[in-house]
């Protein structure tokens, strides 16, 4: 998430999720004592989305008769998973990328063994654990997925599928319709694992534990370099969360080389500072990033230069997955005409916005939150990049057949664009994807 701090943003819900800790609840019957707890978060977090939402007309949307109409499906839920998802659902009327509830924390975590991704306008599997029931079934990179449960993905919902399996109602399992890259169709069904988190206290998992999954998450967020030839090198960000010193160890290494490619794929954003330290680090002037438009007030946002800027040839890679920061780092890069962007239109998830962090203390203690935009966010050339994203200079989508055997023809094609040949087979092989540990 763009932040004045450093935020997850919604592409990355599982993980932010796991900041918030509460006894596990499963799909049984409701209790009283349940439904008022879910009733009080609802009346917490639509308070301070009326406190602090950006826009106080909230697009149109009743906001009162909303929370009201959702109290009264909360009093009908049979869940508490259903309660709750109803509170997202508030959230959700928004239409906000960055606007959505941070649920309790599950205690067992459901690993689906399976990824997928919109590429153009369909949607792929790119990623199958081994071991998984996922690849027992025969799922592999490069089936197109053309329903999960009976619903088509589509950019415009994807999001939603991912937030609510992954964060608001886990499932034991889905029902795929799956197409094969030769065109042949069936239907699978695939079973989750499920993880039991160890219990530290009443509060929530094992302290322990969560200190490991953290460590684990810093591992696969560091930044990881690639040399294509003499002439050029390329940088893959996971995210944009790292310090002024390490973007300008970055920077440092890359002034070594004549061409540089800038991997944003799969990067859902981070800190608003870490954008700045990067912009400054590749351009040698001031440059504005947008006006912070907020409910009272108007701010510029800009990057100035850091000490020791990369003055090279420059590509930024996208994707439909890349969002919020890495949205922005792309499209300055565009309007002020220093790079060139290659791969998918990106997902169009450009907000700022808080995390709230709130906590009902009851018998036990329980964890939950809200992310509320503060400031919407327009560009030098007058637009804003929600909903509609970045469309890439050179339009570069793999096809099934690509997935299937590991291709990564965006990469090969930015290599091209800066003189480097690179065959598609060989780009796939330079930035291996690294599961997180079990």
């Amino acid at each position: 998430m763009w932040a004045r701090r450093f935020r997850l943003t919604c592409a990355k819900l599982l993980a932010a999720a796991c900041l918030f800790s509460v006894q596990a609840r499963s799909q049984q019957q409701i209790s009283n004592r349940d439904r008022g707890r879910a009733q009080e978060m609802l009346r917490v977090v639509a308070d301070v989305v009326r406190r602090f939402y950006y826009d106080p007309k909230f697009h149109g949307v009743d906001w009162d008769a909303k929370v009201a109409e959702i109290n009264q499906k909360i009093e009908k839920a049979n869940s508490f998973n259903m309660a709750l998802s109803e509170i997202g659902a508030l959230l959700d009327s928004l239409n906000d990328s960055h606007t959505f509830f941070l649920p309790p924390q599950h205690l067992n975590r459901y690993d689906y063994g399976w990824q997928y991704q919109m590429i153009g306008e369909q949607c792929f599997l790119i990623r199958v654990h081994p071991g998984s029931d996922a690849q027992a079934k025969g799922l592999t990179p490069g089936d197109e997925i053309l329903a999960i449960d009976g619903y088509r993905p589509t950019r415009d919902n994807v999001w939603r599928m991912k937030y609510a399996y992954s964060v608001l109602r886990p499932q034991l399992g889905f029902r795929l319709l799956l197409q094969d890259p030769h065109g042949k169709r069936r239907q699978v069904d695939v079973a989750a694992a499920i993880h039991e988190e160890k219990k530290g206290n009443s509060i929530g998992p094992d302290i322990g534990d969560a200190v490991r999954q953290l460590q684990n998450q810093h591992h696969l967020m560091r930044a990881r370099y690639e040399e294509l030839s003499d002439q050029l090198i390329a940088v893959q960000f996971p995210a944009f969360m790292f310090s002024a010193s390490e973007v300008d160890s970055i920077i440092d290494k890359a002034r070594k080389y004549p061409a540089l490619i800038v991997d944003l794929r799969d990067n859902s954003g981070g800190s608003a500072e870490t954008l700045k330290y990067l912009l400054g680090g590749v351009f040698d002037k001031e440059v504005k990033i947008a006006d912070r438009v907020g409910r009272k007030e108007t701010k510029p946002e800009v990057a100035k230069p850091r000490h020791h800027q990369y003055s090279g040839k420059l590509v930024v890679l996208v994707d439909s997955s890349s969002a919020s920061a890495a949205e922005l780092f792309a499209r300055v890069v565009q309007i002020e005409k220093r790079g060139t962007v290659v791969g998918d239109r990106t997902s169009g998830s450009v907000m700022e916005a808080e995390h709230y962090h709130e906590q009902l203390v009851r018998d036990s203690v329980i964890y939950y939150g809200a992310s509320v935009t503060e400031w919407d966010l327009i560009m030098t050339d007058g637009k804003s990049l929600e909903h509609t994203g970045v469309t890439p200079d050179t339009i570069v989508l793999p096809t099934a057949q690509e997935l299937a055997a590991g291709s990564d023809p965006v990469l090969a094609r930015a290599a091209e664009i800066l003189g480097v040949k690179l065959s598609a087979e060989q780009a796939g092989k330079l930035f291996p994807y690294e599961w997180p540990p079990d």
